[in-house]
């Protein structure tokens, strides 16, 4: 790690009053979930149907089994605990310094962690709900199930409140996470490929001049950055805040 940048990024979070994270797969990895899109990703593995047709609401409708067998499999990481970046922002939101997460994982590790606002952008598979009546049901209600549809007690079909390719994501949460990231003077932006759209789309909403990418690979931003670090996310800001950044 070139400390030389991490010392720039301290400057950074010192001067910065709204500090917005905004994280993709790459944040988690390091909590021992992979990613998606990387060589080694969820999405280069071999299936009969891709992941991303797996995942989608019209697969979910016609094969409600293939899709949950697929789901239990690959997108339970109720065991994962939160990594040095997760506990990083939150000490730095409770010191006032973040004032949001925007995320584009499910795992509720930012929550875990203790981050109050946090907008998940594609959902959580801590919030589950039957979509007959709409009751609320936890994790293990799917995870835990032996049935190979999950039933609530009316009979409905409970289903994770995730958002699937061709399904639109909650206009609330988008609206949150556009505020923030407009209201942000220093934008972190990591593990995050910056090619899942309309995700990535929210950054055109961020009108400061501290852009940080914190990525293995390159992305499309990384022209318009004024700092891009290729270092695990977790390592990057506990680095920073063992320096002190009060």
């Amino acid at each position: 790690m070139d400390q030389t940048q991490v010392l720039l990024l301290r400057s950074y979070v010192q001067k910065a009053r709204h500090v917005v994270f905004f994280g993709g797969a790459g944040v988690s990895t390091e909590s021992g979930i992979p990613d998606f899109r990387s060589a080694d990703g969820l999405y280069q593995q071999k299936y009969d149907v891709p992941p991303e047709g797996i995942l989608s609401h019209s697969y979910f409708l016609a094969h409600p089994a293939q899709f949950y067998r697929f789901y239990r499999d690959k997108m339970n990481c109720l065991a994962a605990n939160p990594n040095p970046a997760h506990r990083t922002l939150a000490k730095w939101e409770k010191t006032g310094r973040v004032s949001a997460v925007v995320t584009q994982n499910i795992d509720g590790l930012h929550t875990k962690a203790g981050s109050r606002t946090v907008w998940e952008l594609h959902g959580s598979i801590y919030r589950n709900y039957c979509m007959d009546c709409g009751k609320p049901y936890p994790a293990e209600a799917i995870f835990d199930s032996s049935d190979p549809v999950p039933r609530c007690s009316c009979g409905g079909v409970i289903r994770p409140d995730v958002v699937l390719y061709e399904e639109g994501l909650s206009d609330e949460t988008v609206e949150g996470a556009i505020d923030a990231i407009r209201n942000a003077d220093l934008l972190l932006v990591a593990g995050t490929s910056l090619t899942v759209y309309p995700a990535a789309g929210l950054l055109r909403f961020y009108g400061g001049n501290r852009l940080v990418l914190i990525n293995r690979d390159e992305t499309p931003m990384d022209a318009l950055a004024t700092l891009v670090m290729r270092d695990k996310v977790g390592e990057v800001l506990s680095a920073v805040d063992a320096l002190g950044v009060e």
